[in-house]
């Protein structure tokens, strides 16, 4: 070991010198204070030393690593578990060059529990540290809608964003919604439901996401017989319902095992020539298949299978919120000398509260479901390296990187908003925001926009502007993205000027690029500039930023005759003596058209807007004809 130290600082001898011999985790740090590599430990003292040992065989990597290494930090944990879940939270953070890179190849969806009184169950991108519970990732969207659809089925959950303290539902500030009408929700804005009541619920839909379906359909029945039992028929037909729709979600899904257990199957497949592996998780909750996750893991040079197979499940069970009864993998850590996996094991204890066993099937059932699996990674990697292949054939656009240069900026902007205002005849202004990825309009991206701050019949665009960006850009720092890399505003000096102030205001304005874009003459005008940046008129720069401005300006348009015919349909419904604004808008929300109203009997009218709105409907349509 001192002549590997020969040439290092003496504060790390002596760190060397007093390590602690308790778990936890490292930090090797270059002369700029940059962290190299993240490591985890049983024993720090033993661990950290053992980096200095010249006996120790090594890959490139890690000896690159240590000769650059000239401190190293230590935090001391109570329990290897512990240092396994820092660890893996430190690397996420911190992106060190010497770990292994694990990433999934896209954002993928998440159900989450919002960590809020009475919480809300819904689809998220956005994973925040703010305490809720999130479920997931979901690779297959279909899958996700239909366990949302099955959760909106069986719970009656609330779906608004009220805040609903104590001492605001014990005030009445609020009142039932039409969801409650519908037997959507069981109110408790309005305290029909206790809070108690609505926590036993979430529970139930934590068991649902968590797989235990076949469980959860038993303590139902068993609720259902007992309020059968009491004569409480009612809640029996209720609970009766419930599990008739959980089973016919149940049957949905694929049967994988003949033994009904829970249990993780993790496979991977490494292709070293193009120095990519792929990870595949397969969920298998009571005997079937709930859900599979990929993850892609670079940075794999010099770095054995078997040291990515454990560095692949230690980073999932950092982060996941149920452990099953068993674990099976397509390779086996403990066969490399320098692996073991007692962080794992320990990790998996506390979780579960019971020795979990991490089996490498050779044969039988358990080994066919890790052969698929491993025929999934395979087939992941052969997808990953087709889509690298197309990414090298896409590139970036010459009239974006002409755009980039004409207005001065570092990098080409692949990705551009458009912002336009519109309003007719001064009534009804609208606002809408389109993006472009690669001068390609990205729709699914689109937003639209009713302003609200300017008065009706007196037009505001400026102020109409303001509205719009600050509403757009203080929810994009909220949720931290997608950033643009430039914004487009339809109009001249005027308009830029009161995007301008806005993204200032809301802290954007450092963050993003945006110009001016006069219709009249084609003039570009930049923040600061008081001349404007002329384009030649046949410039394929030039005709980028026309296309995103007039395509904002085509979805306001169409959003706002939308709108207008919208509210023409609802102008029939006021015509009916003791229908108002708020009973129109309710009929349209729940049949879609004035034309399904009409055709809509009587009964059901009235389990929407009640008895005697129904029958004014229905006899203003006979009186009147069709």
């Amino acid at each position: 070991m001192t002549e590997i130290l020969d040439d290092k600082p003496d504060a790390l001898r002596q760190k060397l010198d007093s390590l602690p011999t308790e778990p936890g985790v490292y930090k090797f740090l270059d002369d700029e204070g940059a962290v190299l590599y993240v490591g985890k430990a049983k024993n720090l003292r033993s661990r950290v030393r053992s980096y200095f040992q010249s006996s120790r065989q090594r890959d490139g990597r890690i000896e690159v690593m240590v000769k650059k290494a000239v401190d190293v930090d230590l935090i001391v944990t109570d329990t290897e578990a512990e240092a396994l879940i820092l660890e893996n939270n430190q690397i996420k953070e911190l992106q060190p060059r010497y770990n292994v890179n694990l990433r999934d190849d896209k954002t993928y969806p998440y159900i989450c529990i919002k960590n809020e009184r009475f919480p809300r169950v819904f689809k998220t991108r956005t994973v925040k540290q703010d305490g809720s519970d999130y479920f997931g990732p979901y690779t297959n969207v279909s899958k996700m809608n239909d366990m949302m659809d099955a959760i909106r089925s069986v719970f009656q959950l609330r779906t608004c964003s009220l805040d609903l303290t104590e001492e605001k539902i014990a005030e009445g500030k609020y009142d039932v919604c039409l969801q409650y009408h519908i037997d959507n929700c069981q109110a408790p804005c309005v305290g029909k439901q206790s809070e108690a009541d609505y926590m036993e619920t979430i529970e139930q839909v934590k068991s649902l996401l968590n797989g235990q379906t076949q469980s959860l359909i038993d303590r139902l029945t068993d609720e259902m017989e007992t309020a059968s039992e009491e004569r409480n028929f009612e809640e029996a037909a209720r609970l009766r319902d419930q599990i008739q729709a959980l089973k016919e979600y149940s049957q949905q899904q694929k049967v994988v095992s003949q033994d009904f257990e829970d249990r993780d199957v993790f496979a991977l497949h490494v292709d070293r020539d193009e120095g990519i592996a792929c990870g595949v998780l397969f969920q298998v909750r009571e005997g079937k298949m709930i859900g599979e996750r990929h993850t892609y893991l670079k940075r794999i040079d010099g770095r054995t299978d078997e040291e990515l197979m454990l560095s692949f499940v230690e980073t999932y069970y950092a982060d996941a919120n149920f452990v099953p009864e068993e674990v099976l993998l397509s390779h086996d850590p403990n066969d490399h000398p320098a692996q073991d996996t007692h962080a794992l094991d320990a990790l998996l204890r506390q979780a579960k509260g019971h020795q979990v066993p991490i089996k490498v099937p050779q044969r039988g059932e358990k080994a066919s479901l890790v052969r698929m699996a491993q025929s999934n990674a395979k087939l992941k990697v052969g997808e990953w390296k087709t889509q690298r292949m197309k990414r090298e054939r896409d590139r970036i656009p010459e009239s974006l990187k002409a755009l980039a240069d004409q207005l001065g900026l570092d990098d080409p902007p692949r990705r551009i908003d458009g912002i336009d205002v519109s309003h007719h005849g001064g009534k009804e202004t609208v606002a809408s925001c389109v993006v472009f990825t690669d001068a390609t309009p990205r729709k699914s991206d689109y937003r639209t926009y009713k302003i609200r701050s300017t008065d009706e019949g007196t037009p505001d665009d400026y102020q109409a502007m303001r509205e719009v960006v600050r509403r757009r850009y203080r929810r994009m720092i909220e949720e931290d993205g997608p950033w643009p890399d430039l914004v487009v505003i339809d109009g001249g000096k005027g308009q830029l000027s009161s995007a301008v102030d806005v993204l200032k205001d809301v802290g954007a304005f450092d963050r993003v690029p945006v110009i001016g874009l006069a219709k009249r003459l084609e003039e570009v005008f930049r923040p600061g500039d008081s001349d404007p940046v002329f384009f030649a008129k046949d410039s394929p720069a030039l005709q980028v930023l026309q296309k995103v401005r007039d395509e904002a300006h085509r979805f306001a348009v169409t959003y706002q005759r939308k709108r207008r015919k919208k509210q023409t349909l609802q102008s029939e419904l006021l015509d009916i003596h003791g229908i108002g604004e708020k009973t129109a808008q309710t009929l349209l929300s729940e049949f879609g058209s004035v034309a399904k109203v009409k055709e809509t009997d009587e009964d059901a009218l009235a389990d929407v807007v009640g008895p005697a709105k129904a029958e004014k409907v229905t006899s203003y349509y006979a009186e009147n004809g069709d």
